[in-house]
């Protein structure tokens, strides 16, 4: 798989950084490094992107102890315990060739590593055979330290709806973090957003927008939106284990100063629980711009 597709060219051109992103998409390729598989080892958690049998995308958390998620060859990762019952994406890895983005991100030291791929089934949950491996600048993180985890089973009480009640409006608005998944023609996408509380606008129970940072200049989350326009979000409660999920569209407007995506709701999913960790509360990034 090449680097970038039409869409991540398309918005490269636009913003006049192809030469930059044509030299970061030489560090994209298929092999897990050895430093890379160390790091994917390390995390106890891995965020996922694909589709669902209605072709809705999603974002999902995966958990578990500390080597759940590990490299099994140079171009091969195994995830044991699959996708938990209770989540959107549960069920959708059942072909093989499932497109598939997954992001290890470690908030204690700011680092995080995006692989992308196709998954298949297997004994212990499943196994992506990757395509493209990089890692990401720790623009936007915040560092939190992991508490532990609760023994209690999590995803119970499940709360679906069409758009955000008042009080999933608020944890939107208060949110620092939140992870976005996205489709394109050859393959899905799973990346992480950061800013200070604030960063994210509700603009409708339904309407979501926030500023698109610069960044590694790769632009492939926009260049997916170009191309296709689905996408989940993920908001993680991160004292609580509780996640909202969104699926719907969303398209990005450019103007003279700032890059604004947009997105609409279809479906919106409130799991208490779904996470065990528990985590400190943030030391946010130097490099978040002021909130207006």
């Amino acid at each position: 798989m090449d680097a970038y597709h039409a869409g991540s060219l398309a918005v490269q051109e636009r913003v006049g950084v192809r030469d930059l992103a044509d030299h970061v998409g030489r560090s994209v390729g298929p092999g897990i490094r050895p430093v890379a598989a160390a790091f994917l080892e390390a995390q106890p958690m891995l965020v996922i992107g694909a589709a669902d049998a209605d072709g809705h995308v999603w974002a999902s958390l995966l958990t578990g102890a500390p080597g759940f998620a590990r490299a099994t060859g140079p171009h091969t990762v195994s995830v044991a315990g699959g996708v938990p019952a209770h989540d959107p994406l549960a069920g959708a890895i059942v072909p093989a060739g499932t497109p598939v983005g997954t992001l290890a991100l470690d908030p204690r030291t700011r680092r995080r590593m995006r692989l992308n791929g196709t998954a298949r089934p297997s004994g212990r949950g499943f196994t992506v055979e990757a395509e493209q491996v990089f890692s990401n600048c720790p623009k936007y993180l915040q560092k939190r330290e992991w508490y532990g985890s609760e023994p209690a089973g999590p995803g119970t009480g499940t709360v679906r709806g069409g758009a955000l009640t008042p009080a999933q409006a608020a944890r939107v608005r208060a949110a620092d973090t939140f992870f976005v998944a996205t489709a394109a023609p050859d393959g899905a996408d799973a990346s992480h957003r950061g800013g200070n509380p604030g960063f994210v606008r509700v603009d409708g129970p339904r309407e979501l927008s926030w500023r698109d940072y610069p960044g590694n200049a790769m632009f492939l989350t926009l260049g997916n939106l170009e191309s296709d326009g689905r996408a989940g979000l993920l908001f993680l409660d991160w004292g609580t284990g509780t996640t909202l999920q969104l699926t719907g569209r969303a398209h990005t407007e450019y103007g003279p100063d700032a890059r604004v995506v947009r997105f609409r709701a279809d479906h919106v999913r409130e799991t208490p629980g779904a996470s065990p960790l528990r985590w400190s509360p943030p030391d946010y990034s130097p490099a978040n711009p002021t909130t207006p």
